[in-house]
């Protein structure tokens, strides 16, 4: 399994890209058409997903702009952030339905929680309040994350929570069997 970046390498000298970014951003606003757009997402949808850089979430799931917030993170995991970000989208954006997008070959699955934690310990003199939320099988990671969602009491929608993982080498989501958890 391999998580090598494509780009230059660690020895290579590192150009930045906010002057890029900045050239694109122009180009975009001089055809903007979103101004007209709701702040409640159109389809009362939220979805939490990896911050994986090949997972282009609104293409995956077919989605437009304006349709569905987006939450990233390390894995999609779901941690109190999230929560907090999702308890805002439904009580203050109306939001009823929830779906997780994991995928194949994540970083997340070959770091070691521990040593990473030590490492961090011994790098900056402080162990880190959270944790890294590393797993094995993404499958499995869906499962979980369902199962801290649907036993927060903070969301008021719980009764559409959907869990993908995505395949990184098919572009296609296979839907999570959730079960009766």
């Amino acid at each position: 399994m391999s998580h090598d970046a494509p780009g230059p390498g660690p020895s290579e000298p590192f150009e930045p890209n906010a002057d890029e970014l900045v050239a694109s951003n122009e180009r975009f606003a001089a055809r903007f058409a979103d101004a007209d757009l709701a702040v409640r997402p159109g389809r009362q949808l939220a979805v939490v997903a990896c911050m994986d850089a090949r997972l282009d979430v609104s293409a995956v799931l077919g989605l437009q702009n304006g349709e569905a917030h987006i939450l990233r993170n390390a894995g999609g995991v779901i941690t109190d952030d999230v929560i907090r970000s999702l308890c805002l989208s439904q009580r203050m954006l109306g939001t009823k339905e929830i779906v997780l997008v994991h995928h194949t070959d994540c970083g997340l699955q070959s770091v070691n929680e521990g040593e990473f934690r030590r490492q961090l310990e011994i790098d900056t003199g402080v162990t880190p309040s959270w944790t890294v939320e590393s797993f094995d099988d993404p499958y499995e990671d869906v499962r979980q994350s369902i199962r801290r969602l649907r036993m927060t009491p903070f969301l008021l929608h719980k009764e559409f929570i959907e869990g993908f993982v995505y395949e990184v080498e098919t572009g296609k989501i296979v839907e999570v069997d959730a079960g009766s958890m």
